[in-house]
């Protein structure tokens, strides 16, 4: 068998799914690539048991049919450092190797036989279906990861959360300190249902998504999920279990209202924050109107820092701590020019929005209060 391919599509799409394959597997066979080609394209396929990943690429010519699997660091070193050129790949299967020609030299290395390759399981035929456009998919999930939590206690919380419902769809994740909510209020369902999708496969799949991608079709049961986008699909094991109600924790009822430019409140945080204290990383937020300072200190090393931003304010004056880096970390999640912080009261949750949002969505981002010593 025979394919010529180009050496920057195959090298940048093996880069993109090798991420995928852990650095020890269970079985040999996932240290490497399962490569298939038929019908003038090429399909490859990477996998760490839980998660596969397939990424296609149409080729410039080739000779027969067949698959093989390949190491993974291997085939990678070969083609990472060619420039653009076509590729001529010889495959002998009665060696089991595989010879890489290109312009000014060639490697050759062996192959393994495709049928050790462990086969997906489909998901059930009963499976609810989605489909959202690649760049609000990918966007979403971009906003969301740094929400996600590492508890081996609760392992519902180490995803993202999608809750279809009648009112829209809902991409949630949240730590217990802070909390994402996407929804998307074009994609309804009068039958209820949601699924949560492991960070691992989240990452993975905002790294293959393109902003002109088309629409991606999610598949999900109470197990696994087939996500199927542009050149590609993943299968995915979903964690179970039940996700707590997360509108529960959003306040309401928040008559205090800042409004203030993004990018100048990150600067100020910024600027502030090492002077908090290592251990907490609280700032205090004090607003009146027109007015938000930003107070830091470390009483073990005797710094502190503080600085002022003018601000549309409308409510009663209060202070309010917040941990700095969190406060970071969802700002710079934000893509809107200003936000539009919203207070109940020092001890309840700050409600954090985009003065502009995305058409047809609502992005809400949450923080939970730190306790203040006057």
């Amino acid at each position: 068998m025979r394919f010529t391919i180009s050496s920057t599509a195959l090298s940048s799409r093996l880069l993109t799914l090798s991420r995928v394959i852990n650095s020890k597997n269970s079985l040999p066979i996932l240290d490497c690539f399962l490569f298939e080609v038929l019908n003038g394209h090429l399909m490859i396929t990477a996998s760490d048991n839980e998660n596969v990943i397939q990424g296609g690429i149409n080729l410039d010519g080739n000779e027969g049919e067949g698959n093989f699997a390949v190491n993974n660091h291997t085939i990678l070193d070969a083609v990472k450092e060619l420039p653009e050129q076509p590729l001529t790949i010889d495959v002998n299967f009665d060696e089991m190797k595989m010879y890489v020609t290109y312009q000014n030299g060639a490697y050759n290395f062996p192959i393994q036989s495709a049928d050790e390759y462990p086969k997906t399981q489909p998901v059930a035929d009963d499976a609810t279906v989605i489909s959202i456009d690649s760049s609000i998919l990918s966007d979403n999930i971009g906003r969301s990861l740094f929400a996600t939590a590492q508890d081996e206690l609760r392992p519902v919380m180490n995803g993202i959360y999608f809750d279809l419902n009648a009112d829209g769809l809902a991409i949630v994740a949240s730590d217990g300190h802070k909390l994402v909510r996407n929804r998307n209020l074009s994609i309804k369902s009068d039958a209820p249902s949601a699924f949560i999708l492991p960070k691992k496969p989240a990452t993975l799949l905002k790294n293959v998504l393109t902003k002109d991608g088309g629409d991606v079709v999610i598949r999900f049961d109470q197990r696994s999920a087939n996500i199927s986008f542009a050149d590609g699909n993943l299968i995915c094991r979903l964690i179970e279990g039940k996700y707590p109600n997360y509108n529960s924790v959003i306040p309401t009822n928040n008559p205090n209202q800042i409004t203030i430019d993004r990018k100048s409140l990150i600067g100020a945080i910024r600027r502030v924050l090492p002077f908090a204290s290592d251990s907490s990383q609280l700032i205090r937020f004090h607003v009146e109107m027109g007015n938000l300072t930003l107070n830091a200190e470390d009483i073990d090393f005797s710094t502190s820092a503080k600085e002022s931003l003018t601000c549309e304010y409308s409510g009663n004056p209060m202070s309010i701590g917040f941990k700095g880096s969190s406060m970071l970390e969802i700002l710079n999640n934000l893509q809107s020019d200003d936000v539009i912080v919203q207070l109940a009261d020092p001890s309840r949750a700050g409600v954090i929005i985009p003065a502009e949002q995305p058409d047809n969505e609502e992005v809400l981002m949450l923080i939970m209060p730190m306790l203040l010593n006057d």
